[in-house]
């Protein structure tokens, strides 16, 4: 038994240190020619990616609100219902071909679009001279992006952050040398949009689409179609607050001529009104919502303005820090560090820097009062996005947030908690017209009008996506976890319990029995992938398969201790104990994997991206080694089968699974595939996933999910908390020996900070938000402390 060595005393308050740290920067040195080489920067509402031109600076301008369309109608298939029973009766009659005929019937409309706001553009009079020690920084632990080169005798340097206590785009310019700043600022946008200036200010207004069609659905007749009524209307105000230059407004742009330093303010607002409200007719006034942040901001300096971004960035941030050993290759530029580490080159500090940029994006996307982060977070350059940039939450949406709790940034989580209670609204009506069931619904795709239909236009899509209809029960289980996190009683009974009550009551009422006798969901689906059938029928549509009773067993268990907690709702317990005492088991298929589909068939693709039928290992908890070693056995079976490979998304998934298993090899193998150099391009792919030049995801195309998955499986390797005890080092590789990581949360509420040697844990210290008992588990030892609220109980092995 380890020689345990207590001690215990109060967590003290630093103030903070607003320094930079080189190991917790992006550089470049080269301009961006395409976004995934561009530094993206956001407050959570703002973002901003900036591409850091030398004749030419563009910085691409994003508003979390600014989407595509209106409110959604939730009675769009009033009748639905009424095509269940006949599509139930062909799947119990193992006629899956029929099944995925009429189970069309249940579609309705396809979700909109994120929008790109436009796009500022700061044109320079360098000539053609060539520039000199050229190079950008992206500081992640500062949120701060740098551009710096030399033309001639004169060092021209630009600054940029997107504020949230502000709510703007800061950029200061400065030039030191023998010349001066002389440049315009104009603006354009992909939208319906016009501009005019107004010494010193130059303005933006346009609207977004009524209606943009998926990007997936190819050339088609009006794909974008406009609304001046209806639609959504932007506003973008740019202003010269500050410069020893001359400013003149030249119509379309803002000259500034003659100037050593300049202070640029940039403030975008939407008439977003809320999900509900026509943005058009029932909208806000963008213009003067954007004038009051600009005029907020007058008479405060940089410095000013600089020192209140990064004390609130940092709050966050500085939260956690995670130490891999240095290396040398943290000095060289991030894209040929990638491709050194894909050559096969150790660069320990490269992981612990993509670990800690993923806890970047999601400070910078996800703000509380604010929208969730969707499929590129809020950096978006295309009218018709790939997948919409919609929220897809068949696992992305999901991802996104896996992160939150255990780094450190459970604020972040409350926009996608708030988004569900949106959900629940029209859930409600989707789960009465298209199941006659109670409670509320969600299928696989939706937006910021919180739709909750199955897409597919009304009986076009393919049912192996459009169908899947358990997006409200793997949403709901965040309430649950959040609530694990921080054991907030008063934050379950108002916020999460009734939503979690709303998501069971429509599985009780979806789940039906079928000729053997078990509850199963009817019809069902695997996301996305598609299973053969011994007579040669490729099919998407089934009944009960793995990953809807897992998903169900989750939400179901959760639903049932909360209850508890709270004392409340007696007799709901016993109806969801009660179903879940017939659910089908889990199955061991005859490849000795975790079976995906309720028969034991092959799947048509044995590489599928998605593994949603091991959802119960990871993120879910009904499985794990310690309780069901048969099943963890079969899981592990499955991820061999499944490869490492696939999207980007899909490799950081198997991160967290392999971590679950204690296989820090394995999880490191799919890290390293992870961290794979991707090059700027904008193509689809279904597998070839990495991670761009900027460090953002490559499905391929960007898809910011990855990163999140990624950050989360790297804290997973490190630390569980998901049986009742603290896991500490559960899945170390090799290839990290040395390290320490400080600010990790575990469920119950606990701070654990981490170090260990030559492969071996040195010391742990835990910070519980109450007092009680816990339990620390390594290397099959486990140790059973007392802790105090506040004070660290530190241990040496």
């Amino acid at each position: 038994m380890a020689k345990l060595l207590l001690l215990l005393f109060s967590c003290a308050i630093a103030l903070p240190v607003f320094t930079q740290n080189e190991n917790l920067q992006l550089r470049f040195n080269q301009p961006a020619t395409l976004f995934e080489e561009a530094m993206p920067l956001g407050n959570g509402r703002i973002g901003a990616t900036v591409y850091g031109g030398v004749g030419t600076e563009r910085i691409l301008l994003n508003e979390e609100t600014l989407w595509a369309g209106g409110p959604v109608d939730p009675n769009m298939t009033p009748e639905a219902y009424k095509n269940l029973p006949a599509i139930r009766a062909a799947l119990f009659d193992e006629n899956y071909r029929l099944a995925d005929s009429l189970v069309r019937s249940l579609q309705g409309s396809f979700s909109q679009s994120y929008a790109p706001l436009g796009d500022l553009y700061l044109d320079f009079n360098h000539g053609e001279k060539t520039p000199e020690n050229y190079r950008r920084t992206l500081d992640i632990q500062n949120a701060v992006a740098t551009v710096e080169y030399k033309i001639g005798e004169t060092t021209y340097r630009r600054e940029s952050f997107v504020s949230h206590p502000a709510q703007l785009l800061v950029v200061k310019l400065s030039a030191t040398g023998k010349n001066k700043l002389n440049f315009s600022i104009r603006a354009g946008s992909k939208l319906q949009f016009g501009v005019k200036s107004s010494s010193p200010d130059l303005q933006l207004s346009g609207f977004a689409p009524i209606h943009a069609e998926p990007s997936y659905r190819g050339d088609m007749p009006m794909p974008v179609v406009y609304d001046e009524k209806n639609s959504m209307r932007f506003h973008a105000a740019a202003r010269v607050a500050q410069t020893d230059g001359k400013v003149t407004a030249m119509g379309s742009y803002v000259q500034v001529k003659d100037a050593t330093e300049a202070l640029l303010l940039v403030s975008l607002a939407t008439s977003f009104n809320g999900f509900d409200k026509n943005p058009g007719t029932e909208g806000r006034d963008e213009a003067a919502i954007a004038q009051q942040h600009l005029d907020a901001a007058a008479g405060q300096s940089f410095e000013d303005l600089k020192n209140s971004h990064t004390a609130d960035f940092r709050q966050y941030f500085d939260r956690v820090s995670l130490d891999l050993g240095e290396t040398a290759a943290a000095s060289l530029p991030t894209p040929e560090r990638l491709q050194r580490f894909a050559a096969g080159e150790q660069d320990n500090s490269l992981a612990a820097l993509y670990f800690q940029f993923g806890r970047y994006l999601l400070i910078s996307s996800s703000r509380p009062g604010g929208i969730p982060a969707n499929l590129q977070g809020i950096w978006n350059e295309h009218v018709r996005p790939p997948w919409s940039s919609n929220f897809t939450v068949n696992i992305n949406a999901e991802m996104n947030y896996w992160p939150a709790e255990v780094t450190n940034l459970p604020e972040m989580h409350e926009p996608l908690f708030d988004f569900i209670k949106n959900l629940s609204k029209t859930g409600e009506v989707t789960a009465r017209t298209v199941y006659n069931c109670g409670g509320w619904v969600c299928h696989h795709n939706s937006d910021i009008w919180a739709m909750t239909n199955a897409v597919g236009d009304f009986g076009k899509g393919s049912p192996v996506w459009a169908n899947w209809s358990m997006g409200g029960a793997w949403l709901s289980t965040h309430l649950w976890e959040h609530f694990l996190f921080t054991q907030d009683k008063e934050w379950l009974r108002n916020e999460a319990y009734p939503l979690m009550k709303g998501a069971a009551r429509f599985c009780l009422d979806f789940l039906t029995k079928n000729k053997d006798g078990w509850l199963v969901t009817a019809p069902s689906t695997s996301p996305e992938n598609i299973y053969q059938t011994p007579d040669g029928y490729r099919g998407a549509t089934l009944y009960g398969s793995t990953a809807d009773l897992a998903m169900i067993r989750e939400l179901f268990t959760g639903t049932v201790e909360a209850a508890k907690i709270l004392g409340v709702d007696a007799e709901f317990q016993k109806e969801i104990n009660a179903s879940l005492s017939k659910f089908y088991p889990y199955q061991i298929g005859k490849k000795g994997n975790l079976q995906e589909w309720y028969h034991d068939w092959e799947d048509q693709d044995p590489n599928h991206r998605h593994v949603s039928h091991l959802f119960a290992l990871h993120p879910g908890h009904s499985i794990t080694m310690e309780t069901s070693p048969k099943l963890a056995r079969a899981v592990r079976r499955s991820l061999e089968l499944r490869t490492n490979n696939g999207t980007g998304w899909s490799i950081s998934w198997k991160i967290s699974l392999w971590a679950r298993l204690h296989d820090g090899e394995m999880a490191y193998d799919a890290l390293q595939k992870l961290l794979n150099y991707h090059p700027a391009s904008q193509e689809t792919q279904m597998h070839g996933g990495g991670t761009y030049p900027n460090l953002l995801d490559a499905h391929p195309p960007f898809q910011i999910d990855g990163n999140f998955g990624g950050t989360a499986g790297i804290a997973e390797m490190l630390l569980q908390s998901h049986d009742g005890a603290i896991h500490i080092l559960p899945a170390l590789p090799k290839a990290w020996p040395t390290g320490s990581v400080k600010g990790l949360r575990a469920r119950g509420g606990y701070t654990v900070d981490i170090s260990w040697e030559n492969g071996r844990l040195t010391e742990v210290a835990v910070t519980p938000d109450s007092d009680g008992k816990f339990q620390l588990k390594y290397n099959g030892k486990t140790a059973r402390l007392k802790g105090k609220a506040g004070k660290k109980v530190a241990m040496k092995w």
